[in-house]
């Protein structure tokens, strides 16, 4: 969860970049449309090329899913009353899972909503965030048993967090790649309720700026694996103070305050990697 301080800087960053886009609007003589498709959709450099959309639509209210919704590469934006632009916590999503539910072949563009929801067991399977709003997706089950997969896809600018874990279970993330993000995985921090975690992240794809790879709760027993980890872009290697940190311990907490910082790096327990697991070009 974020802070209002916090989402008000979230807030002043996005209105920053929509600032610049429209900068280069005029500068450029493009349409906004055009210039949005190029800048967006350009290639991610080392972590490889996003796809081009293959249509869009406008989503008013939320896409309930139980089985399997395949997108077919649309992009898909929140309108009216769900993409008002708000930044609070608790926002609605484009989309809402169902135990069990897939989701694939989806384009999510930059829009006031959050992007998914899982309400328990789900698979997201090469499902891209333009630009993420509140955080890409949410996972809320709470079974010990609930397992949500993400395999391949990406996100750009998440300020604050890419997925957001809320609930209870395992989130195994691979061939996944993010560009410009606060943290990728984010075990939550101040919860009502709260959980014990794991989260898997394998053959992953980074580039800086980012902070944070893994945000876990030591004291509710989280356990971080990372496997084939590239860092792209992060000249001041995995330190604390110059680059993105793969695994950071916290004390979260049920009553809403911030959570106390603990350490980092792996130390065969809650952080479980090796050195050798994360390379940075």
């Amino acid at each position: 969860m974020t802070t209002r301080a916090q989402r008000r800087r979230i807030h002043r960053r996005r209105v920053q970049r929509r600032r610049t886009l429209a900068g280069l609007v005029a500068a450029l003589g493009m349409t906004g449309a055009a210039l949005t498709t190029s800048v967006l959709l350009a290639p991610a450099g080392a972590a490889g090329s996003w796809p081009s959309p293959s249509g869009g639509k406008a989503v008013t209210e939320t896409i309930e899913v139980s089985g399997t919704f395949d997108g077919g590469l649309k992009r898909y934006r929140a309108g009216g009353e769900l993409g008002d632009g708000g930044q609070g916590d608790g926002r609605d999503a484009v989309f809402t899972l169902k135990d069990g539910a897939e989701l694939t072949n989806v384009v999510l563009s930059p829009s006031g909503a959050d992007g998914v929801h899982c309400l328990g067991s789900c698979t997201l399977r090469n499902v891209w965030w333009e630009d993420v709003g509140e955080e890409a997706a949410t996972f809320e089950g709470t079974s010990a048993d609930a397992v949500y997969t993400v395999t391949g896809g990406g996100a750009r600018h998440a300020a604050d967090t890419v997925f957001q874990f809320n609930g209870m279970g395992k989130l195994k993330l691979s061939g996944f790649q993010a560009v410009d993000f606060g943290k990728l995985v984010g075990s939550c921090a101040n919860c009502r309720t709260q959980y014990r975690r794991s989260v898997i992240v394998h053959d992953v794809d980074l580039t800086a700026p980012g902070k944070e790879i893994a945000a876990i709760n030591v004291n509710y027993g989280d356990i971080a694996e990372l496997r084939d980890i590239r860092l792209h872009g992060d000249s001041g290697g995995i330190e604390p103070s110059t680059g993105i940190e793969p695994c950071v311990r916290y004390l979260g907490n049920n009553t809403g305050a911030e959570p106390a910082r603990t350490g980092s790096g792996p130390d065969g327990i809650n952080c479980r990697y090796a050195p050798g697991n994360v390379s940075s070009d």
